[in-house]
């Protein structure tokens, strides 16, 4: 590696390729020729998922596996598929493997097509004191809490519902971006439907919309957030992240009103850039209401976009493999087919 790739910041796809080939990152079935991404690699379900009565934190000392034993209801086997039904909660075993080098970090996040579903999940390793956070050195096995929301979701062995960032060192942040919301649409957002069916989260434009969705119309560029509800909205301004970036999307202070973007989020260098072809596009919002009714005005911030550097430029930027979501502005998920 060069000078550059020594300092702190996120590594990108050629110094994921090198972990792999090093056995930092390992599996027991071959890599998937595109599950390395610009600067992240998605993580694959194992063949186990359990039904468990409560999320845990295995905490210094105890192994996963250990607290599963405590916790767990029923085990179901993902190799020929299992609904994950909505208000439960599940701890399910990753293909992947780590053993990662001294000055190594990791951080995990819901793919964009798990968060724009409802789907809540974390990362959870060995020992570990807090969600998706993987300790410099770690090496181990690493698993996956899935807790559906609004929707039941089918999943099999091999599903991607989230993703791995690797970082060296302390990344410095590079700048801070406000996040608003655009409501000057005819149709501004998605609200999701109750009680709706199953999505299966390997069919892509599989799935009618108007099924589980149900379109927003703003009043006088105001929209009224309903407690409990999901909705899909998309932000006011156009999101780029340059080349030798990467980006992560974090909930604004709670203080500043009623309602939460329901996940953070991974934007990869190259988003949004005309270099990548992507220049216009938007961040998709998956928001929440809390308590009380909150009402949205067009503009008004929802979230925040931290940028931190790579140690290198990246040998792909997002979406030049093709993407569902470049240059996307309101956009549904993958598996959807368009709404109209």
């Amino acid at each position: 590696m060069n000078d550059q790739s020594q300092a702190p910041g996120i590594l990108p796809c050629q110094a994921i390729d090198a972990l792999i080939a090093q056995g930092a990152i390992a599996s027991a079935t071959p890599f998937d020729a595109d599950q390395v991404q610009p600067a992240s690699l998605d993580l694959r379900l194992g063949a186990r998922v359990w039904r468990v009565r409560a999320s845990f934190l295995p905490r210094l000392g105890r192994r996963v596996t250990d607290r599963i034993a405590d916790v767990a209801m029923h085990e179901l086997d993902l190799t020929a598929g299992a609904v994950l039904e909505m208000g439960c909660v599940y701890i399910a075993e990753l293909q992947e493997r780590l053993a990662l080098p001294p000055g190594v970090a990791a951080r995990a996040n819901p793919k964009s097509s798990t968060g724009r579903v409802d789907v809540f999940v974390r990362l959870l390793t060995d020992h570990g004191a807090t969600f998706d956070d993987v300790a410099e050195g770690y090496s181990g096995p690493i698993f996956m809490e899935i807790a559906p929301q609004t929707f039941s979701v089918l999943v099999r062995t091999g599903t991607r519902l989230n993703q791995l960032r690797l970082k060296r060192g302390e990344p410095p942040k590079l700048s801070l971006r406000s996040v608003g919301v655009d409501l000057t649409e005819t149709i501004a957002g998605f609200r999701a439907r109750r009680h709706a069916g199953v999505i299966d989260m390997d069919k892509e434009d599989g799935h009618d919309p108007r099924d589980f969705w149900e379109p927003l119309v703003p009043r006088h560029g105001e929209l009224l957030l309903d407690p409990g509800e999901f909705y899909i909205l998309a932000s006011k301004e156009a999101v780029e992240i340059p080349v030798l970036q990467a980006a992560e999307m974090t909930p604004i202070d709670p203080s500043v009103g009623e309602f939460r973007v329901h996940y953070a989020g991974f934007f990869d260098p190259g988003f949004g850039t005309e270099e990548a072809a992507g220049k216009g596009s938007r961040g998709v919002l998956e928001v929440r209401s809390h308590e009380t009714p909150f009402l949205l005005e067009d503009g008004q911030t929802v979230a925040r976009l931290v940028y931190e550097p790579l140690t290198e430029r990246p040998q792909r930027l997002y979406g030049e493999d093709g993407s569902h979501y470049q240059r996307q502005g309101l956009k549904l998920s993958k598996h959807f087919r368009p709404w109209g």
